[in-house]
């Protein structure tokens, strides 16, 4: 068959092709030689189509489809062996092409692609009426497309505008309704604020009288603190004297009978030593002479004021010690200060009670010495000497209020001395009764 058509593909075979291959002739080209592929041996294969060899029609169209193109062009035999294949597949298309008259109702493609495969005479105007043909197709069916696109975008822009007429009316009658509602907002809007500021102005009203309540309140609170600070301080002394009074009870004693027992021992022996004392005779004076007066050549009150000791003469201290039941009480720093205050205070207290136990054996006076415990570092480590009684002040306690607290503790009438300089304490001791000495007398005197 190749040798009876001998002439024509060598004719055709020097036709050259002088652009490229249209892509619907080139596709259908590609899909003849896939097809013919499978009835070739692998001896027969271009060797770069081999690895192809048993891949479906359809795979090796997708994958060696440029492999296959070049090889059929630059692959005569290849090309030849493909022609046979087709021949075998389509006997009336390529008869007719060998005869010069390509049937008039078969595909141009499939024509052009039969007439590049099998190279006939003409074949390249065959190629390029085919190319020819389907742009001409192609541009008709795109032309088509596009009227068809345009007919339907048309039909969508109708539709668009009367979606968007209708929408606009619906939009402006919503807008219309959306501007009454706003104006129905405004209004009430208008109202909520007016009722805010009548609010806002009740709520300043009512936190200024809760402020004037609550200051009123902590004021109250305080008063009521400060009461009860009293009344538990006064409770507390009750709860003290209370415990003391147990204490003396079961003592068997009180302190009030102890007072009373100490004042009556006081003026019984003030009684006797004044007795004693004065050695009186049988009572032979008359009310009417006990009434002071002067009588003619006798000295006047005046005279008599100037036999009178001087404040700062230590006999005065003796005459009061003398006294019954006598109770000296001592400023101790305040005397020390006054005498001595180089030394060290542990040198002036030893000093000052050794002289004050001397005191005491020469009078049998009770010596009772009190000392300020706000000064002391730590606790006094001391032996007190016989016939004198040591105190130090608690913690918040002076020694001035120790000492009216001891002149206080003392029953009226009993002679109490106390030797300090302080003048409040002066003053405070001889308003509850005691006599004040100063410490300057109390020095001379144990000097």
């Amino acid at each position: 068959m190749v040798e009876t058509t001998g002439g024509g593909p060598q004719d055709g075979a020097a036709e050259v092709l002088d652009r490229p291959l249209p892509d619907g002739v080139r596709r259908r080209v590609v899909q003849i030689v896939a097809d013919g592929f499978g009835g070739l041996t692998v001896a027969e294969l271009p060797a770069q189509l081999r690895q192809y060899a048993r891949f479906t029609p359809t795979r090796r169209a997708k994958f060696a489809g440029n492999a296959m193109a070049a090889a059929l062009e630059t692959d005569p035999l290849f090309r030849q062996r493909i022609g046979e294949k087709l021949r075998e597949t389509e006997p009336e298309l390529t008869g007719a092409l060998d005869s010069g008259s390509p049937p008039p109702a078969a595909d141009p493609l499939d024509v052009a692609a039969a007439a590049y495969v099998l190279r006939p005479p003409g074949w390249v105007k065959l190629v390029t009426a085919a190319g020819e043909e389907a742009q001409r197709a192609d541009a008709e069916r795109a032309d088509e497309e596009t009227r068809a696109e345009l007919e339907r975008l048309r039909a969508e822009l109708d539709r668009a505008r009367d979606h968007t007429r209708a929408e606009t009316e619906r939009l402006r009658a919503e807008l219309d309704a959306a501007k009454k509602e706003t104006d129905s907002l405004h209004r009430k809007l208008r109202s909520a604020l007016a009722d805010v500021k009548r609010g806002e102005a009740a709520l300043r009203k009512l936190r200024g009288e809760m402020e004037a309540v609550r200051a009123e309140g902590q004021t109250q609170v305080s008063a009521a603190e400060s009461e009860t600070r009293r009344l538990k301080a006064r409770l507390g002394e009750t709860e003290a004297a209370l415990e003391a009074a147990r204490r003396a009870a079961r003592e068997g004693r009180s302190v009030e009978d102890m007072r009373v027992r100490l004042l009556l021992d006081t003026v019984l022996d003030a009684a006797q030593g004044l007795r004693r004392e004065l050695a009186l005779p049988p009572v032979s004076v008359r009310p009417a002479e006990t009434v002071d007066a002067v009588e003619p050549g006798r000295m006047t009150p005046k005279d008599i004021a100037a036999r009178a000791l001087s404040e700062d003469d230590p006999a005065v201290l003796d005459q009061l010690l003398a006294l019954p039941q006598a109770h000296l009480v001592v400023d101790g720093y305040n005397v020390t200060k006054t005498g001595y205050p180089q030394m060290p205070l542990e040198k002036q207290r030893l000093r000052l009670l050794g002289q004050l136990a001397q005191l005491a054996a020469q009078t049998g006076a009770e010596v009772t010495c009190v000392f300020d415990g706000a000064e002391l570092a730590a606790p006094v480590l001391l032996a007190p000497p016989r016939g004198v009684r040591v105190l130090f002040s608690k913690p918040g306690v002076t020694a001035d209020e120790l000492i009216r607290q001891l002149v206080r503790a003392e029953p009226p009438g009993r002679p109490v001395i106390v030797a300090s300089t302080d003048r409040e304490v002066a003053d405070g001791v001889a308003r509850a009764g005691a006599r004040p000495v100063a410490s300057a007398v109390l020095l001379k005197r144990l000097s």
